[in-house]
């Protein structure tokens, strides 16, 4: 991967990180369209800089990241993390294999997007008043939620927002939880890819760190952005436009993947 390309990857996952249009699933189009190879150091880049974009929500929330006074919350983001660990070490390679599907994503979009449409009429009810208040088991099921991020195309953000308004959190509260959990996520994420990469490949060349290193603060800076715009966003017009976005874009890459402009 070339330097603008590293860049224009990492653009693509600042901005589409934290909102419920999946990350991967963008990165992946954009690495077709710049036709970057589908190899490992690929499949590698495209999971360990989105760790770039998860730390810009610690600096974001960092008063309540660092309230070590609230030790619970903090057991509480390892208890929905748990799931994601587990499926991902059972299913890596399912994972990495699925990294190559163009067409998984396309229909993982317009699927997601069906569901964004009527989600803020499906769950109305709300019980939470801060993240604070949300309970070992509801962190455990929004976990569960979020693994179905594993597939590309269906959005980290949307499954684990998802997930945290079925356990009746607000909108808002669902997003800010889904924002933390994806911290101790994409770390485990991260190390895993990195070490299997390293072990599998020898070690890393000084060119491809210097693009870990370029693709990783890009994605943070952009991140910041993005989160700010996000938040506001949803407490005001909800989650039915996001899903307009998945379908029409859903849609577009059905018809470039059958005109093979994208494989």
């Amino acid at each position: 991967m070339t330097s603008l390309q590293t860049t224009i990857v990492s653009i693509v996952e600042g901005l589409t990180e934290f909102i419920p249009v999946s990350s991967t699933g963008h990165m992946i189009i954009t690495e077709k369209l710049l036709h970057i190879p589908d190899d490992e150091y690929t499949k590698m880049f495209t999971v360990a800089i989105q760790l770039g974009a998860i730390l810009a929500v610690v600096v974001l929330y960092w008063k309540k990241f660092f309230d070590f006074k609230n030790l619970p919350f903090y057991f509480k983001l390892v208890v929905g993390v748990i799931p994601a660990i587990i499926l991902g070490l059972l299913f890596s390679k399912k994972i990495d294999a699925l990294l190559e599907s163009s067409l998984t994503v396309a229909i993982s979009l317009l699927a997601g997007g069906v569901v964004l449409l009527f989600i803020d009429k499906i769950f109305t009810k709300h019980t939470s008043a801060s993240e604070k208040q949300v309970t070992y088991l509801q962190s455990f099921v929004i976990g569960i939620w979020q693994c179905l991020a594993m597939v590309p195309g269906v959005s980290r953000s949307a499954a684990s927002i998802i997930g945290g308004m079925q356990q009746k959190l607000t909108r808002s509260e669902a997003a800010e939880f889904s924002f933390f959990l994806a911290v101790p996520t994409m770390l485990a994420a991260t190390g895993y890819k990195l070490l299997k990469y390293y072990k599998e490949s020898g070690g890393f060349t000084g060119e491809e760190i210097k693009m870990l290193a370029l693709g990783n603060v890009v994605a943070f800076i952009v991140a910041v952005m993005a989160i700010k715009f996000f938040i506001g966003f949803v407490k005001k017009y909800g989650f039915k436009i996001w899903g307009i976005y998945r379908i029409i874009l859903g849609a577009i890459l059905l018809v470039l993947i059958s005109k093979g402009i994208i494989q």
